[in-house]
């Protein structure tokens, strides 16, 4: 399963809502803005909210996620944004949605004013069922389902394919190479456009300053032009960066052509590539995924196996060969490595039936149902399984095994430890963790010290010292002194001396043991506690 909380964006939400999520895309120039569509088809957006693109109606930043209301429910199969940033999707009954920067009418609505909301854009799409969307810096692509390809927006390289560079205000067909071919994927590098065709061919146009149209020149082109380079080949995929290109064929070879500034080809140099050139061929398992942003100059690659390289722009270091990542998909690269960190397509998060081993005992902690022992704890049963008691516990391996009297008993009675402290050393063996308030801990140490259990021990001596306070700063100081926690007991003692004059008005100060009241007042004035 894909993790949304690698984009450090995510880190906002709560663990609720990232289980909500089940689409989600990272856009804008430093990766600031946010869309993510739950599981129950509801649409919120969070972020910098720069040139209203997060189309909440108004220019707010905000990192708490906000519903676009008049996206709820609509199904959403494609999404792209732009630069400015601008964002376009398309929903599964073929519509098309814009909003954000439109300085050169790349929202599709025909004018150059702000889409500060969610726009229906049907300009010449009557009766077109959008399948696809994808945007470059300034402009729009749509593909329909009929395999047409639809474009808009800046036009000062050709990008939009119309034949001239003025700008396109609403969608207009890409024609003349394309007339008559259906057209199977999209997409956009900042100022170029490319196509796949359903007999593999690929065509692209506008501009072309870097070699990123494959055409073996560097002239701009003003309508689709064939990659007369890839003939013979059969392509599936086509990724576009900032200003290159990458193709996946159906035989699982690859190809890259364009910029080469950051290494972005892999090519093992930094050299222009104006026609495709393939790469990766020492590698034994064929290619199955390319990926590539035109916000970025980075490039990934996956193959049958599972591996994942990356080359390009990574973390501002230049990676010119294709490099082996212990990512299990190419969206990771760009979370982890990519200038700015967005997503390079809209991430699709599966959440499935499975459970791992970790998440199989968890669920299983205290279940009647499958338990084969009961701890009966101030008269209520906590429900366990010898078997993981014996794998996670020493204490529990030699009860089980050295025929104590407990290992024939279907109840064992626990007398010595509150329910709150046994039941969370028991759930703690199941899933390693412990929730405890900083008293309750205090039994838990007791617990943990028995048992010999010193990881368990850490960890309470951790809560502990989170939630000290000058009312139970003495109480605890006593505790770490009766169950021999050095590093606890000195934490508590800097803690009642740090605030000695509240610690000493408390109630816990006056009720502790006089050896130990003697001892705390002979180390404090060693310390200078007492000086004023």
């Amino acid at each position: 399963m894909v993790d949304v909380s690698k984009w450090p964006l995510f880190t906002l939400l709560s663990s609720q809502e990232i289980a909500s999520v089940r689409q989600a895309c990272v856009f804008g120039t430093s990766a600031n803005e946010a869309i993510y569509i739950t599981h129950n088809d509801e649409v919120f957006v969070f972020g910098l909210n720069y040139s209203n693109c997060l189309g909440t109606g108004d220019n707010q930043s905000t990192i708490v996620p906000k519903k676009l209301d008049s996206l709820c429910g609509k199904k959403i199969v494609s999404l792209g944004y732009g630069s400015g940033p601008h964002v376009i999707l398309a929903t599964e009954d073929g519509e098309m949605y814009a909003w954000g920067h439109n300085g050169y009418s790349q929202i599709g609505n025909g004018t150059t004013n702000q889409g500060i909301s969610p726009i229906h854009v049907s300009a010449n799409l009557l009766n077109k069922k959008v399948t696809e969307v994808t945007c470059g810096s300034h402009h729009s692509l749509a593909l329909t389902s009929e395999g047409e390809v639809y474009a808009w927006g800046y036009n000062n390289c050709g990008q939009v394919g119309s034949g001239s560079t003025a700008n396109q205000p609403t969608p207009r067909k890409v024609s003349n190479c394309l007339q008559n071919k259906i057209v199977v994927s999209i997409t956009c590098g900042q100022t170029s456009s490319m196509a796949v065709v359903d007999n593999g061919e690929v065509y692209g146009w506008g501009y072309n300053g870097n070699g990123q149209l494959g055409l073996g020149n560097n002239g701009n082109q003003l309508t689709p032009c064939r990659l007369a380079a890839l003939q013979g080949v059969c392509v599936l995929q086509i990724a576009s960066g900032y200003a290159h290109s990458l193709a996946l064929t159906d035989e699982g070879l690859l190809y890259a052509w364009g910029a080469n500034t950051y290494g972005q080809l892999g090519t093992g140099t930094k050299s222009n590539q104006l026609s495709p050139l393939q790469i990766m061929t020492d590698k034994e398992s064929r290619i199955v995924e390319v990926a590539a942003c035109h916000s970025t100059h980075t490039s990934a690659a996956k193959t049958q196996s599972g591996q994942v390289y990356m080359w390009g722009q990574c973390r501002g270091q230049s990676v010119v060969l294709p490099h082996l990542t212990y990512f299990s998909c190419t969206d990771d690269v760009f979370a982890c490595f990519a200038t700015p960190p967005v997503m390079w397509r809209v991430l699709s998060v599966e959440h499935d039936d499975f459970l791992t081993v970790a998440q199989s005992l968890k669920k299983e902690f205290d279940s009647p149902e499958t338990s084969d022992l009961k701890f009966s704890v101030d008269g209520k049963y906590i429900h366990v399984h010898k078997a993981v008691l014996k794998i996670r516990c020493e204490h529990f391996r030699s009860m089980f095994q050295s025929h104590w009297n407990e290992d024939m008993k279907e109840v064992i009675e626990i007398d010595q430890f509150s329910y709150p402290v046994y039941r969370s050393f028991l759930e703690y063996l199941y899933t390693d963790n412990v929730d405890l308030p900083p008293e309750d801990a205090i039994g838990l140490l007791d617990l943990a010290t028995s048992y010999c259990e010193n990881r368990l021990k850490k960890l309470c001596q951790h809560i502990i010292k989170r939630g000290i306070t000058v009312e139970n700063a003495f109480s605890l100081l006593s505790a770490a002194v009766r169950y021999d926690a050095e590093d606890l007991e000195e934490f508590c003692f800097k803690f009642c001396v740090n605030h000695l004059t509240e610690v000493t008005q408390t109630t816990a100060f006056w009720q502790i043991d006089g050896a130990l009241l003697k001892e705390f007042i002979s180390k404090a004035s060693k310390c200078g506690a007492f000086k004023n």
